[in-house]
Order: structure tokens, then C-alpha cells, then sequence
């Protein structure tokens, strides 16, 4: 049985953002997670969690997504981290090289101290 795909972004104070993702996230369902993302940084968060540990797939087209937001964040001097807890998100972010390119983290715990 799959986990329905839900998406919500979060305050966590001034500057700073979480959003949640759970779920298969993919051609379809990428927007709402870019919708969510772009309103988060339009209204002035510059330190992101992305928090991924209840997603059971991705694809390029979230891939793609979340790499516009690092680029939207980069415009700011700001920075985002990515919360993966799952084998198959990891492994999706190993071999495109994108472990490389996104703050990855263990827990969300993790990932808010890093973002200092």
C-alpha cells in the first residue's frame, strides 16, 4: 500500500522554513512540492528544511524542483537542507550526484541545527 502524497510548509521562524513531504513525489505531484517551496522563499525564508523522511519515491521532475529551490535560496546568500531517511531517496540522490550538491541529514533535528 502506497502513502498518499501530501505536502505543507512551515514557519519556523524569522528566515527560516520546513517543509514536509510524504509520499510518492513525481511528475504529478511536483508542483504542489514547488508551489510550497516558492511561496515558502517568496515570503522571505532563506534557511530551508526539506524534510523528505516519509518519501517512498522520487524522480527527476522533484529532483528538478528541488534544485530551482537551492538556486532560488542561492539568490540570497541562503541555504537548504534536506532531511532523507528512506534507501530509495538516497540512493536516487547518490547516483545523480546530487548528495554532492544538498546539506543531507540523518533526522529534521539535524538538519534545523545545521542551518545554524
Amino acid at each position: 500500500m502506497s502513502v498518499e502524497f501530501a505536502v505543507a510548509a512551515q514557519s519556523l521562524g524569522p528566515r527560516r522554513g520546513l517543509v514536509n513531504v510524504r509520499g510518492e513525489v513525481d511528475i504529478y505531484t511536483a508542483p504542489r512540492l514547488k508551489e510550497q517551496l516558492v511561496k515558502l522563499i517568496d515570503d522571505g525564508a532563506t534557511e530551508v528544511v526539506v524534510d523528505l523522511t516519509d518519501v517512498t519515491f522520487i524522480d527527476s521532475t522533484a529532483l528538478g524542483v528541488l534544485i530551482g529551490g537551492v538556486r532560488r535560496l542561492r539568490e540570497t546568500d541562503g541555504r537548504m537542507a534536506l532531511v532523507v531517511a528512506t534507501r530509495p531517496v538516497e540512493r536516487v540522490l547518490t547516483l545523480t550526484g546530487l548528495d554532492r550538491v544538498f546539506t543531507i541529514h540523518a533526522t529534521r533535528d539535524a538538519a534545523v541545527a545545521a542551518l545554524g
